[in-house]
């Protein structure tokens, strides 16, 4: 109980989405689309399910695909736990388990042991690690930070960075804002 399984996919959050990304009300979707407000407003808020002629109408509203618009769906679940066992190992020195799974606003993702130090990384939003066991140095900036357990590192988006274990089976969580999320940026000009 609990657990994950298939479960249908909420593309209502992936349309609103996308619709506010284009800076679109809903009369100007429902007019290039044919389909109604009432309607589009119950499928953004996952009281209606299109049909998949509906879904394509929606989609070419929007100027995308009803395959993209799947893609960006959430799964219809709220809670989903990952067991510790459920391992998703990648058959590397370094060992990678995702901690959430699906496309969500956040990825979560746990690094077990040697990393691959050479490769730098630039997200397009905000990441935050956290040292579980072990320690790091990450060179963020043109400056290099040494975290030991317990210590977080908070990077803003479009921030260049690479890391890597200095201690044997270092543990490293990182926690970020999904890509295709377009992060809000505060009043005074700040992420």
């Amino acid at each position: 109980m609990g657990d994950h399984k298939e479960q249908p996919l909420r593309v209502g959050a992936a349309v609103r989405r996308r619709r506010r990304a284009l800076e679109l009300t809903l009369a100007v979707v429902a007019e290039r689309s044919g389909l109604s407000v009432p309607f589009l407003s119950q499928v953004e808020n996952e009281r209606a399910r299109p049909s998949r002629p509906s879904l394509e109408r929606i989609a070419d509203a929007l100027g995308t695909t009803a395959v993209e618009l799947l893609a960006a769906a959430d799964p219809a679940r709220s809670v989903d736990v990952v067991r510790a066992d459920d391992t998703g190992l990648t058959p590397t020195r370094a060992r990678v388990r995702p901690l959430v799974r699906g496309h969500h606003q956040l990825h979560a993702m746990e690094f077990t042991g040697d990393h691959d130090e050479g490769r730098e990384f630039q997200h397009r939003n905000d990441e935050l690690m956290y040292v579980a066991d072990g320690a790091v140095e990450i060179e963020a900036e043109g400056r290099a930070h040494r975290l030991g357990r317990g210590d977080t590192l908070y990077l803003t988006g479009g921030v260049r960075h690479r890391w890597r274990a200095t201690v044997p089976d270092t543990r490293v969580i990182v926690v970020a804002v999904a890509d295709h999320i377009e992060a809000a940026e505060d009043p005074s000009g700040r992420r």
